[in-house]
Order: C-alpha cells, then structure tokens, then sequence
C-alpha cells in the first residue's frame, strides 16, 4: 500500500512503468493511481483556483485530468497539445509546488495529451519486484478498455482558438448605463447571418480589468454558434495568437495557419495590448485587412483606446480607428446591485442554505466600486466566510473580511442636512416629514433615527440638533438616541440597517 503521507510504497507494489515519447514527454505508467491520489488532486485544484482566481482556473485547468502519480512523479493528462504547451511554458513550477505541498518527495510533472499515448515495451523491472514467475510473460499497461490511438490527422482537434467559458452567456451578462451600447452593438453581431455586413465592423471594444468585455467576446461566440452551427467563429487572445504564429513559423506551416485564420466568418480578439512583436503585429495586421475587406465581421476587445496602444503598429491601430469604438464605464450602483443579484442567485442554488443580509448585499454595492470581478470577489468572500465559520454574516464581519477590497477612506465631515437628506430617500419619506410635527409610525422612527445618527456622526450638540428637526426641545433628541440605541440591542436587523445607514451617509 502507498503511504500518503510520504510518497513511499510499500514492497508489495510491482512499481512498473512504460514509457511513451509524444513530442518529448515522458510519461509513467505504474499502476499506483487510487483514491488517495485522486483526493489529493482535488486539493491541489482546490488550492490551484483560490491561488489563480476562478477565470485563470476554469481557462487553464478546468478540463486537466489527474492520470496517476508514484513517488517522484505526477501525470496529468490535458486534451490538447495547445493546452499541454501552455501549462508547461506558465504554471508547471506552480503545479510543482502544489504537489510537493501535498507529498514532498514529487520531483516533476509531467504532462500528456488524452489520446495521444503510444504505448512501448515495459522496461526492465528491478528483481525486488520482478512478477513470481520469471516466465511469465511481461504484464501489460493497456486497461480492460482496449486504448484507441488517434490518426495523427486528428491529434490536432482544438482548431486555431481558445477556450469559451460557457458561463460567460448573454444570460448571465448584466446590463446597465455603463455598458449598454457595448451589449447592443455585441447583441447584432451575434444575430447577424454570416456574410452580411453591419455597420461594427471591426468593432473595438475597450474597458478597464473586470467591467465585462472579456465576457462579451465568450457570449458573442457563444451566441453566434448556436444561430448558425456553420459559421465558423474563432475566440482568440493576442496571447494565443502570437503563440500560434511563432509555432506555424518553426513548424514550416505558416501558410496553413493564415489561409486558416483568413477563412473566419467571425474573429474574436481579446486583450490586444498584449500583442508584441514586430512580424507578429504585420500578419495581424494582414489578417484583419483581409478578413474585413471580404465582409468577415472581426471584434477587438483591450483594457485602452487604439489610440493609446503605443506598442501597437500604427497600421493597426488605424484600422481599428476605422471601426466603431465603446467603451465600458465603471458600473454605476444600480449595475453594481445587479450583478450582486445575479451572482448571490447563482451562489444560492450552488450552496444550500447560504444567507447574506440584504443589507450587507448593499453594503458591497455602496462600497466594492471598482469593477464587476471585485464585486463577485466580495461575494465569494462572504460565502466562504459563511461556509468555514458557520457563523451568520454581519455588517461587522463583511467590514473585515472585504477591508482590503473597500479601501482606507479618509473620512469627511458630515453634515446634518446629509443625514436627512439619506434617511428620507431610505425610509421612503420627505425631509419635510421629518422635520414636521406628524407623530405617525412611519415618520417617528425615521425621525428618531436621523436624530441619533446627527448626535453619532457630527459634533453637533443636542440643542442644535433639536433646532434643525424643526425646532424641537433638547430632551426630545436625547429620548431618540436612547430609544434608538435601546431598539439596537434588542433588534439586529435594526442596527445593520443603521450600519448600513451610516456607510451611506460617508459615501
């Protein structure tokens, strides 16, 4: 048996290996994969998507399979040799370190191409675990399933493009002020019958980290094949196609790959500022000349305008000027609350019984104002927060754990006539109310609030404070903060929403 803890076997295992050479790797084939390795991947994957962020993790390693592993080494099989390349030119030292976290005796990973294993003669097996019967004939890796090696015409199966997140749909795409016209101008590309013109062509969109255009080129693509299965739609990053240019050059099959790329009925660009290189940056440049000039559309997405890629030839950059051009803004509050929305939902149906306050919900949309992927980091902090603790969430406990995500603000002074002006707008009535004689429920608890939050936050004293509510009498303010603080303490829901209130008035 294996000790998991140390990567050791015991004698008993005939520890054999094939050796199988696709392209230079290497991989094992002793029969040591069990249970214990398979839950020992699962933490590596586990620690692989808190380290890399779930983007990076659903693009690289989602469809990364653990193979088996022995003492020193680890297979993990990937189903293309793209996908292989990249892993092992970016992240192998991080995969390293992950595993040797787990069993430290690991000296390398190695990975392979599903499909593509050739399997060879066993090598020579040491006499401390030679078979019983020298006889016998050598014993075979092949599995009960007999394994089907692909025409080599077929190992190449992923196409010219990257991976699309199917998750990144039109569906689950929130709309709003700040990206509105981005979405209607991807909307008409995505519905529009392949070789017709429309008046995007090329469309550039350009928008800071998070707000969303990465996700409107993965839902284009997505939309886009799903109208029309014939239409042949190509998601690329700049990344990606240098990566599969310089490999066409080495290969001797650069003209393959760009009567390729020139054929597309739909090219989608994404992070262009990354695109370096002088030759690169030139068949680029040809390619998007050709695709636009034969009525093939071409959508670019990168983090600035075309004007201020400076890295880029100026070629290009004219070209895409040529186009139509939007820019996605921050996302206002209203967008930030519903991407919360539509995250928490999805949250939801992921973790049964998941239970974040409405008012800490709110919270992260007044606060969290950088882009859509920090509010989904904030979410996903608070559900975690929630799983690992078993504790419910609070607006003091979802102060903490997003601290670094909100900021250090300097606080500013504030002013009487904010806070009523905050709590009208919240309890849904006029700052004349509150400042009236009206003795109605709905009025006097507003009043009673506003009245502790003007003594809480400024450094008004009760006569003044009693002046500005309409001219009332100092024991009538220090009534409201005592009944005010008396209801907090006997009502949770009431002080997190006077949290909630006081977070509002620092906005």
């Amino acid at each position: 048996m294996r000790d998991d803890r140390t990567g050791d076997f015991g004698s008993g295992t005939a520890a054999l290996k094939a050796i199988a050479d696709t392209g230079g790797i290497v991989v094992s084939g002793s029969a040591t994969t069990g249970p214990a390795d398979a839950a020992l991947w699962d933490r590596v994957k586990r620690r692989l998507r808190s380290e890399l962020g779930e983007d990076v993790f659903q693009s690289w390693f989602a469809r990364v399979e653990f193979a088996e592993a022995d003492g020193l080494s680890v297979n993990l099989s990937v189903p293309t040799r793209f996908l292989k390349s990249w892993i092992q030119a970016h992240y192998i030292e991080k995969l390293l370190g992950l595993w040797q976290a787990e069993i430290e005796s690991i000296r390398r990973i190695e990975l392979v191409v599903r499909g593509t294993i050739r399997a060879r003669p066993l090598a020579r097996v040491e006499p401390a675990i030679a078979v019983a019967e020298p006889a016998a004939p050598a014993p075979t890796l092949i599995p009960a399933a007999p394994v089907v090696i692909a025409a080599p015409q077929r190992v190449e199966s992923e196409g010219p493009g990257s991976p699309v997140d199917p998750r990144f749909s039109f569906d689950t795409f929130c709309e709003g002020a700040a990206n509105r016209v981005a979405y209607a101008a991807a909307r008409a590309i995505a519905e529009t019958p392949s070789g017709r013109p429309t008046a995007y062509n090329p469309l550039y969109l350009n928008a800071g980290v998070g707000r969303g255009k990465t996700h409107l080129l993965h839902a284009i693509a997505q939309a886009a094949r799903a109208a029309d299965p014939q239409r042949k739609v190509v998601y690329l990053t700049a990344e990606h196609f240098m990566f599969r240019f310089v490999a066409s050059l080495k290969n001797q099959s650069a003209i393959a790959f760009k009567e390729g790329l020139r054929e597309i009925d739909l090219l989608l660009i994404d992070d262009l500022q990354f695109l370096q290189g002088k030759s690169v940056q030139q068949e680029f440049c040809h390619m998007l000349n050709a695709l636009i000039d034969g009525a093939r559309q071409v959508v670019v997405a990168a983090d600035r305008p075309a004007a201020d890629l400076e890295t880029l030839d100026e070629r290009v950059r004219s070209r895409l000027r040529g186009g139509v051009a939007f820019e996605i803004d921050a996302p206002d509050l209203d967008l930030r609350r519903q991407i919360l929305k539509s995250r928490y939902r999805l949250a939801q149906n992921q973790n049964a019984g998941v239970a974040i306050p409405d008012t800490v919900i709110e919270y992260v949309a007044q606060s969290v104002v950088s882009n859509g992927r920090d509010l989904e980091g904030a979410l996903n902090r608070l559900v975690a927060q929630w799983q690992f603790t078993n504790q419910p969430v609070t607006m003091a406990s979802a102060e903490i754990t997003l601290r670094d995500l909100v900021g250090a603000r300097e606080p500013r002074r504030v002013k009487i006539e904010d806070i009523q002006k905050v709590v009208a707008v919240h309890f849904n009535v006029s700052k004349a109310d509150l400042l009236s004689s009206r003795r109605t429920r709905t009025i006097v608890r507003p009043r009673q609030i506003a009245m502790y939050l003007s003594k809480t936050l400024t450094p008004r004293s009760l006569p003044e404070i009693g002046r500005r509510f309409g001219g009332r009498d100092h024991t009538t303010v220090l009534h409201a903060v005592r009944k005010v603080e008396e209801l907090m303490r006997d009502d949770r829901s009431l002080a997190e929403e006077v949290e909630l209130l006081k977070r509002m008035i620092d906005e």
